[in-house]
């Protein structure tokens, strides 16, 4: 996302770093919530509250660059809508929600979003590469 503007501002460097923070914190969540053995409830919430916290961070640092950037850049044309990240945040909300009654149901969302994830999202690479060659 980094290499599709041509410059960054003092807001999107403030927005790395609160991306950077909450994603230092997941080792924390993920291994008190493997201590419990995925049974108890505040780990697992705990741990869907950091995740929900970086998908806002990453939506924080998406929203500065895309300002800094204008609305017609190629990072703007190549987020789009953003689908993955809103599903992000409605799932980590709904598992966080989900927790009280199963953790094992919140657990589900937490892997499905990173299933979404880890299909490898090309929208940026496309729109670099399509304005190298001139296309």
């Amino acid at each position: 996302m980094l290499h599709a503007v041509r410059s960054i501002s003092g807001p999107a460097l403030w927005a790395n770093m609160y991306l950077l923070f909450w994603l230092s914190i997941v080792p924390f969540a993920t291994d008190w919530m493997g201590e419990s053995h995925f049974h108890e409830t505040g780990p697992i919430v705990l741990y869907g509250f950091v995740l929900l916290m970086n998908a806002i961070a990453y939506t924080i640092l998406v929203i500065v660059l895309v300002r800094h950037e204008g609305e017609r850049s190629l990072l703007a044309d190549a987020i789009g809508d953003d689908w993955k990240g809103k599903v992000s945040l409605v799932c980590y909300l709904l598992a966080i929600g989900l927790a009280w009654i199963s953790t094992y149901l919140s657990l589900c969302l937490y892997v499905a979003v990173a299933c979404i994830w880890f299909i490898p999202d090309t929208r940026i690479e496309k729109k670099l590469a399509d304005e190298q060659y001139g296309q």
